[in-house]
């Protein structure tokens, strides 16, 4: 059987790690929604943020990077992300 570990064990901290968050194309709120999200946990700037819309434009991709100090913080943003509104996937 394979041994599994929570994702704050694989990861040495420091390290910079990016957010996925997929919803709505063209939605300004979603990505004011999810960097307020992160920035709860570790500070952030707009500089951090990358949008990409999907190929049918239907879906944007907001993708932020970000320092992380201790798996805390890692759990911490996903947890914050899964009740962002608009949200449909998240990496």
């Amino acid at each position: 059987m394979v041994e599994r570990h929570p994702p704050e064990e694989l990861l040495s901290y420091p390290c910079l790690h990016e957010f996925k968050a997929f919803g709505p194309a063209a939605d300004a709120a979603f990505q004011e929604a999810v960097l307020q999200a992160v920035s709860r946990i570790v500070p952030v700037g707009r500089d951090a943020l990358r949008i990409r819309l999907s190929s049918g434009d239907q879906y944007q991709c907001v993708t932020v990077r970000v320092r992380l100090e201790t798996g805390a913080q890692l759990t911490g943003i996903y947890a914050i992300l899964r009740n962002v509104e608009g949200l449909r996937y998240l990496l």
